[in-house]
């Protein structure tokens, strides 16, 4: 009987701890969410890429790397620049596509930001180009494909019968599988590049140029993203080129680099103390530690009332009556 009756007590204390834990996780998979990445095409001018002019158009569902470029073909025009039965009838010279590293989705609505010049030349080219979308939310990539190479493959992908780009270049920086590559060793040999084109008046096909953010070593003379960024798009203002851009984040590309990233978590020291802005390794380890107290707090609770339940006594109909 009295087997039983702890066997009872044992079940009863069963269910509440299996469902404490189920809520435990929901409640730190909420408080850690799926991280996500912006990313913003503009053209400044339509180019008749499309029939009407987009301008200012944002597309608030969480997309994939693939999703994004289905979407650049489709809604930024893209496809009449890249796929090969409709790219002979555009006169762009480059489609640009930038990867940075460091920008997620929760800083862009931000005040201050470490790299406020990137910030400031997304939104001055969203609001002032004839052709401008914006993607808050892309599912960032997992680090079993880089994005650079899942939005080439999705281009491909998407374009019924291929790429009909003129030709498709990248910075060294960049990891990208395939056939007739070029190959960019640094900034130099992208403005060479982009010269050379302009110097032969090439016409028809486009040039696609994908070029990565580099992580560098920390150094004070390493360049923003924003201020590379800007000098891409100023040089290609000033060679006369019709270009379009397509800024794409991967937070991963960061990651990559152990050492870099160990140091910038162990050495908080060297930053400065009265610095107000939280970067995306800040905000991870920010959302970790939230994650990790309301486990505590929870965990705490939980014990709490299976202590209470274990000391209350409860009678049974078996026992008898005391006598008075």
């Amino acid at each position: 009987m009295i087997r039983l009756l702890l066997q009872g007590k044992m079940e009863g204390l069963a269910r509440p701890l299996m469902l404490s834990i189920v809520l435990l996780a929901a409640q730190i998979s909420c408080v850690v969410p799926s991280p996500t990445v912006p990313a913003f095409l503009w053209s400044p001018k339509s180019y008749g890429l499309l029939h009407s002019d987009v301008k200012e158009v944002v597309n608030y569902q969480t997309i994939s790397a693939k999703d994004l470029a289905k979407s650049v073909l489709s809604d930024g025009g893209w496809s009449n620049l890249l796929c090969s039965e409709k790219s002979d009838q555009q006169d762009v010279d480059v489609a640009l596509v930038y990867i940075g590293r460091k920008l997620q989705s929760s800083e862009i609505s931000k005040t201050k930001h470490e790299d406020s010049t990137l910030l400031n030349l997304l939104k001055d080219s969203f609001t002032s180009s004839n052709v401008s979308i914006a993607f808050p939310y892309v599912a960032m990539s997992d680090g079993k494909d880089t994005l650079e190479n899942s939005l080439i493959t999705g281009f491909t992908e998407n374009c019924g019968q291929g790429l009909g780009v003129n030709h498709i270049a990248y910075m060294n920086s960049c990891s990208l599988n395939g056939d007739n590559l070029k190959k960019l060793h640094g900034l130099q040999s992208f403005q060479d590049f982009v010269g050379s084109r302009m110097e032969t008046k090439a016409r028809g096909n486009t040039d696609l140029i994908v070029f990565c953010d580099e992580v560098a070593e920390e150094s004070d003379l390493a360049q923003s993203e924003g201020k590379v960024l800007s000098g891409l798009v100023n040089f290609l203002e000033q060679s006369g080129a019709a270009y379009t851009v397509l800024y794409a984040s991967d937070s991963y590309r960061s990651m990559q680099y152990p050492r870099l990233a160990l140091s910038r978590f162990l050495a908080e020291g060297n930053a400065s103390s009265d610095s107000t802005v939280c970067d995306g390794v800040c905000q991870i380890k920010s959302s970790l530690l939230e994650g990790i107290f309301v486990g505590i707090v929870l965990l705490i609770i939980l014990l709490s009332g299976l202590c209470c339940m274990m000391g209350i006594d409860t009678p049974t109909r078996f026992e008898a009556p005391q006598e008075s």
